[in-house]
């Protein structure tokens, strides 16, 4: 991936980016669209060649239809998620609302329906991208280590101590725990957290915020059906424990 500055604008001028999608014609217009703009791509038609490439690595982003032949765009996402954090663009014409909390909820980064202005998509592939080189930057050499109570963050190396044991978080989990642990004690609202956690056009409702934070409890705290460490605050959002 490579990037040039303009003025006062960082611009994502490259980068490899594999399309999922088993219709032609769409398949032929993301890759025109998105060649034109610089970015090398790759495109197949069904999700076991789509996983298969994806986790074959070199790609900056992957692009899935949900309804793939062979094996579903969001079943790609699954797999794909435990194995890569290369972001995900959900490309698809499914439109529910449960639809999009459950592809971001798995893992992907947006969610653009169809039909779609092939200016919006690069824009948001150039945000996603955007977003990722910004986040590698932010990682110190040296790493900062976070720690309130018996939590321990390393936020260079994505890692989290919890009693002296290790535990794995996804990336969605470890975001929302990096931004409580910023602010120990601070109430952070739904829609401040829900923002933070996807950062991107398409916000989902605030349900899936609470689903996040169900999750991690199980993994931070004794017993999650009574939270000492990730606090409700009823009526404004949620608290690390100082």
């Amino acid at each position: 991936m490579r990037q040039e500055i303009t003025g006062e604008r960082e611009v994502i001028t490259a980068g490899r980016v594999l399309i999922a999608e088993d219709e032609p014609v769409t398949a032929a217009m993301v890759v025109s669209a998105l060649e034109g703009e610089g970015f090398e791509v790759t495109s197949v038609t069904d999700g076991r060649a789509a996983l298969a490439s994806a986790l074959g690595g070199g790609f900056d982003l992957v692009t899935l239809d949900w309804m793939l032949p062979g094996m579903t765009g969001l079943d790609v996402c699954r797999a794909l998620r435990q194995r890569s954090d290369v972001p995900i663009l959900m490309l698809t014409s499914r439109t529910e609302e449960s639809d999009v909390v459950r592809a971001l909820e798995l893992g992907a980064d947006d969610y653009v329906t169809k039909p779609f202005s092939l200016a919006i998509l690069v824009t948001r592939v150039r945000a996603i991208l955007r977003r990722r080189a910004i986040d590698r930057q932010a990682r110190p050499n040296g790493g900062e280590v976070r720690r309130v109570g018996a939590v321990t963050l390393d936020l260079a190396r994505h890692e989290v101590v919890v009693d002296g044991r290790a535990v794995e978080l996804t990336r969605a989990e470890f975001n929302l725990l990096a931004l409580l642990s910023s602010r120990p004690g601070e109430t952070f609202t739904r829609d401040q957290i829900t923002q933070h956690l996807w950062r991107s056009e398409t916000v989902p409702p605030t349900r899936s915020c609470d689903f996040h934070v169900r999750n991690l409890r199980r993994k931070i705290e004794r017993d999650a059906a009574r939270p000492e460490r990730l606090l409700t605050v009823r009526g404004a959002g949620y608290r690390l424990a100082a």
